[in-house]
């Protein structure tokens, strides 16, 4: 599936008590990563809403002046839910500081699910067969432990 990418500046605002980047701005950061592959992959905005946040893990600490790039795609497709891979890199050295996934549902306008017609392509190299192998292990792991 395509990679969308977009990038953030970290700035003094951006930063908690210690001086890194504040995880709940690098969440919200890492949502809206999410968000855009989403919607690009299905080609609209309308009636998409995020249903799960897992695992964001961070690699290393952010300071104030990096610039951090996020890359996401859609790594699993059922029939109104999707999952997001997110890895976020430092954009000047290229090391990982962020990675996880989130689960975007798609709903018709009552507010009921609806299907998003996502159908996943061969994966392009190892790398997305990993995500798509982690994703599908997360998925199942949901179903064990809610019993759908």
């Amino acid at each position: 599936m395509k990679q969308y990418e977009t990038s953030h500046l970290v700035k003094g605002e951006d930063l908690n008590h210690h001086g890194t980047l504040f995880a709940a701005r690098a969440a919200g950061w890492f949502v809206e990563a999410a968000f855009v592959a989403a919607g690009c992959t299905c080609g609209t905005s309308e009636g998409i809403v995020c249903r799960n946040l897992h695992h964001m893990n961070f690699r290393k600490p952010v300071h104030k002046g990096a610039i951090v790039r996020f890359a996401a795609r859609v790594v699993y497709a059922g029939t109104s839910s999707f999952m997001v891979m997110v890895t976020a890199s430092d954009a000047l050295n290229g090391e990982a500081c962020m990675e996880g996934m989130i689960t975007f549902v798609t709903i018709d306008g009552s507010g009921g699910k609806r299907a998003h017609g996502i159908c996943l392509d061969a994966p392009e190299d190892e790398c997305e067969r990993r995500q798509r192998e982690r994703a599908a292990a997360e998925m199942e792991a949901v179903r064990t432990a809610t019993g759908k």
